[in-house]
């Protein structure tokens, strides 16, 4: 279906949509299961973002196409053990090596550990974020790893609350040698992290939108054939309260990501109205999974119905791609920076 390809431009296979039209099918990929996005959802977001939004040509060409196909997974290894949240304290660091004689190939040499990679251990691929400079964002550049050069190893797949599907593992580099070639823009690689998270942050946002959906569709259904007292839970009205909660929050976080996707097909700077759109929609259908399982009771509670999974599933949107708090100082930031 060119699922893996639906954000890369068609020039190089992919299927070029809007940011517009990638968020109604992130709509429906809600619907089905967060892991089952999730085998495409790097190549989609920020697994190939990176490359569209500041490869060169040839990187372009010899990447995409089998990103867009599929035939290569990738993987955006951004977070390290003692960088989270403050992402510009990224220690694994790249560092020059002139080559061992005449007419080699420069290269960097990349050393250090990532960690909660997702699509780790299937991916062929990797966007690397590592020090080339001094402290702070200035010094972080991006390179493309291809996951068979000699020095890189993965770790197991890390036990998780939910999405079991969707592997996460840490990353090891050992003296990594990465061509000079590799790299992404010049040596200031922070900025192309942070602009493919405004995209991907969007994407979420959209898939939170879908999961809430399928859930209050799912809940509707039990309540409409669950009979208490000789009717219906759904007549009941604390049903009907829940209900309403969940479908007009839903209702509003859907009508944000919209709007702001629609800004970014005009060309606009979206770092506000994505953190916006994250933090809402992923908070919401937090409320909205908690809503579910009350009205299922204790059959929300047992595993047979499947509520229980999605319920577990959604708590990681409020952590991934930047935790809810972080969307909030983005989000105060912006505003202030916008003069309110």
């Amino acid at each position: 279906m060119g699922l893996f390809g639906l954000s890369i431009p068609e020039e190089y296979g992919g299927l070029g949509l809007s940011m517009s039209e990638e968020v109604r099918v992130a709509l429906e990929l809600g619907r089905t299961t967060p892991a089952f996005r999730s085998v495409f959802g790097t190549n989609v977001g920020i697994g190939s973002q990176g490359l569209v939004m500041a490869g060169s040509d040839e990187q372009k060409a010899e990447w995409l196409p089998r990103i867009a196909s599929g035939e290569i997974i990738t993987s955006f290894a951004l977070t390290e053990p003692g960088a989270g949240s403050d992402s510009a304290a990224v220690q694994t660091r790249a560092v020059r090596d002139p080559g061992s004689g005449p007419g080699a190939a420069e290269v960097y040499r990349l050393s250090g550990a990532k960690r909660y990679i997702t699509n780790a251990d299937k991916a062929s691929l990797f966007t690397v974020m590592a020090r080339t400079g001094g402290e702070g964002a200035k010094g972080v550049s991006a390179f493309l790893v291809p996951a068979d050069l000699p020095g890189l190893s993965i770790g197991k797949p890390e036990k998780k609350m939910g999405q079991q599907g969707a592997h996460v593992c840490d990353v090891h580099f050992d003296g990594v040698p990465v061509p000079a070639a590799n790299r992404l823009g010049e040596e200031e690689g922070f900025k192309i992290a942070m602009r493919v998270l405004d995209r991907g942050r969007l994407h979420i946002a959209a898939v939170c939108v879908g999961i809430a959906e399928r859930l209050i569709a799912d809940g509707v259904a039990f309540a409409t054939d669950r009979k208490q007292f000789g009717k219906p839970i759904s007549d009941f009205q604390l049903i009907q309260a829940m209900i309403a909660d969940s479908k007009t929050e839903t209702m509003a976080a859907k009508a944000l990501v919209l709007e702001a996707a629609a800004l970014k097909d005009t060309g606009q700077q979206i770092t506000l109205e994505a953190a916006a759109a994250k933090y809402f929609a992923s908070e919401a259908v937090g409320r909205v999974a908690d809503r579910t399982v009350q009205i299922y009771g204790g059959a929300g509670y047992i595993a047979d119905y499947g509520v229980e999974r999605l319920y577990r599933d959604v708590r990681l949107f409020r952590i991934y791609e930047g935790t809810s708090q972080v969307q909030q100082l983005v989000i105060a930031r912006e505003t202030i920076k916008r003069g309110g």
